[in-house]
């Protein structure tokens, strides 16, 4: 059970942090300044790749503490 968690731990972290590198900036630069900060683009961003991404970055984050924790307990 213990090495099973191990690996799972791991993926999870090699997987986080390679959807946290594939992710874009939060700067919105010039556009906020403009108003183009609510644009179509930022509206619909949950449907997109970038939204996807952020969901996955959530639950991954979530998942690898839960783990990290359960395995605090089990050592």
């Amino acid at each position: 059970m213990k090495i099973a968690l191990v690996i799972i731990f791991c993926l999870i972290g090699v997987a986080l942090s390679a959807i946290i590198l594939m992710q874009e900036g939060k700067s919105a630069g010039l556009g906020a300044i403009s108003g183009m900060a609510e644009s179509y683009w930022s509206k619909n961003k949950g449907r997109s790749i970038e939204g996807g991404l952020e969901k996955f970055t959530k639950f991954a984050a979530v998942a690898f503490f839960v783990v990290a924790l359960i395995l605090d307990i089990i050592w």
